[in-house]
């Protein structure tokens, strides 16, 4: 078997001006590589500090990873929404009850997971009083990729769950088509496997109900297959 080395991305210093030299705080020009980190309280003021890139101008705060400080089940998804900018949690909004309730179906308990994104402020475009979603692009996720290494170090997951090719390239460092790895355990890092499967909001924009209803049971069939992976990973130790 093949194991994925994780690679730090490299110290950039050609964003711009917002980036600024004057302070000795790295938090506050957004150069956080190489900074000692405690915990995941510490983390999550830095995450709000964050100026890598330049989606903290528009976003309401950063939203880091939340759950339990040791978990063996770690969710990545894409990027906060709208009701995640607003409230600061991850998948509080309407593909978070998507996941809610698939993660029930499948058996596992949310409260025992920690669920992040690979981009920790929201990307969007105004459109009259809405603010619409716009996919990351590669700088965005990659000036992003430390945070998710940070995360993944405190809680130290046995698995990784992917929700998109988004979570997927972030974590891989590489693009990634879901559907040639949706479903089956990859090791990733040291004890750490990575399993692929798509992001609840992708099921909110199928309109033929019939088509949403099975790609929703394949959905949970994925979450089921990566509880059952664990817990015959665990029994066999």
């Amino acid at each position: 078997m093949r194991f994925i080395v994780w690679v730090m991305p490299t110290r950039d210093t050609s964003h711009g001006p917002h980036h600024s030299r004057s302070t000795g705080d790295p938090s506050a020009r957004g150069d956080d590589i190489g900074r000692h980190l405690n915990s995941l309280d510490e983390l999550r003021a830095a995450v709000d500090a964050c100026k890598r890139c330049d989606l903290w101008r528009h976003a309401t705060q950063g939203v880091p990873g939340e759950g339990p400080r040791k978990a063996d089940v770690m969710l990545v998804g894409e990027q906060p929404g709208d009701q995640e900018d607003l409230a600061g949690h991850p998948f509080v909004g309407p593909a978070g009850a998507i996941l809610d309730r698939a993660l029930h179906e499948a058996g596992i308990v949310r409260k025992d997971v920690f669920v992040s994104n690979a981009v920790k402020h929201f990307k969007f475009e105004p459109r009259g009083k809405r603010r619409l979603h716009v996919k990351p692009n590669v700088e965005e996720i990659e000036a992003c990729r430390w945070w998710l290494a940070e995360e993944l170090k405190f809680v130290q997951p046995k698995i990784v769950i992917a929700l998109g090719a988004t979570a997927a390239r972030s974590l891989l460092g590489h693009t990634v088509t879901v559907s040639a790895m949706r479903g089956l355990p990859t090791p990733f890092l040291d004890s750490t496997h990575l399993w692929v499967t798509v992001h609840p909001s992708y099921l909110l924009r199928i309109p033929d109900h019939s088509a949403q209803r099975a790609e929703y049971a394949r959905f949970v069939q994925d979450l089921e297959g990566a509880a059952h992976w664990l817990k015959r990973k665990s029994k066999s130790k």
